[in-house]
């Protein structure tokens, strides 16, 4: 694995940075770019999962975004858009990329889900959202994020808003979505479940093929797996990340 640490992908903040892990021996690759959770108040570009997801031939970016209390809505999202953007525009210089796939855990599904359904943020960091080949979101919230309601408004974290800061908001707006998959656990944060269906359920009324939306019920606390690694080395999460890239057929849809 080749590792190249601390790139820059934006002036704005010290906090926009990457790094960048490459597969050896690999010519051809996916991409795999990664928004970390943490409340968007805390958490790194690195996670135990990346190494295993690694060897099994995918890149991955692990990217840094600026973080309360020194940033606002929709700052983070606009920092992943332009690490979207770097990715596009640079990984050709690592090797040839078949694909980049964008997904994120708890606050990096947040932004996952808000790059996905408010297309905007993309189309102003200058990048088709048609071009990303995947979203893997996993649990995200797809209501207003609680540090929006509590930081910036004052409100009880525990409100279910939904706004234009929403990802449930936008959906039905775009025509089409890329393929996508969501992960989430029995028990997860208060009402995470609940508001996951509520996304499945309503990209299903909004009559989207849900032939491309995988959905993956994990057991245990909120994204414990992602922090798991087996005796061998492996990781559930890099299985599932790299089975919904490699296999799709894998994981039944989300309408079955």
């Amino acid at each position: 694995m080749a590792v190249y640490k601390h790139i820059m992908y934006s002036d704005v903040s010290d906090r926009c940075y990457l790094d960048v892990n490459i597969p050896d021996d690999k010519d051809e690759f996916y991409c795999f770019v990664y928004i970390h959770g943490g409340g968007l108040e805390h958490g790194g570009s690195w996670e135990p999962f990346h190494a295993p997801l690694v060897k099994l031939g995918i890149a991955v970016i692990g990217i840094q975004y600026r973080m309360y209390p020194n940033a606002k809505y929709p700052d983070y999202i606009i920092d992943s858009a332009n690490a979207v953007k770097w990715t596009f525009d640079n990984i050709g210089k690592y090797g040839k990329c078949k694909g980049i796939f964008v997904g994120g855990s708890s606050a990096g599904g947040y932004i996952s889900q808000m790059l996905c359904f408010d297309t905007h943020f993309l189309r102003n960091a200058g990048v088709d959202p048609a071009a990303i080949a995947g979203y893997f979101h996993d649990a995200g919230q797809p209501t207003a994020h609680f540090h929006v309601l509590e930081a910036e408004r004052g409100l009880d974290r525990r409100r279910v808003i939904i706004d234009e800061t929403a990802p449930l908001y936008h959906i039905g707006v775009e025509k089409e979505y890329p393929r996508m998959m969501f992960v989430i656990s029995d028990n997860d944060i208060k009402n995470r479940f609940e508001q996951t269906q509520l996304v499945l359920s309503t990209l299903r009324d909004f009559g989207y093929d849900m032939n491309k939306v995988a959905y993956r019920l994990m057991h245990g606390n909120h994204c414990a797996y992602n922090k798991e690694l087996y005796e061998d080395g492996t990781s559930p999460m890099a299985n599932m990340v790299a089975e919904f890239i490699l296999a799709p057929t894998k994981y039944r849809p989300a309408n079955s």
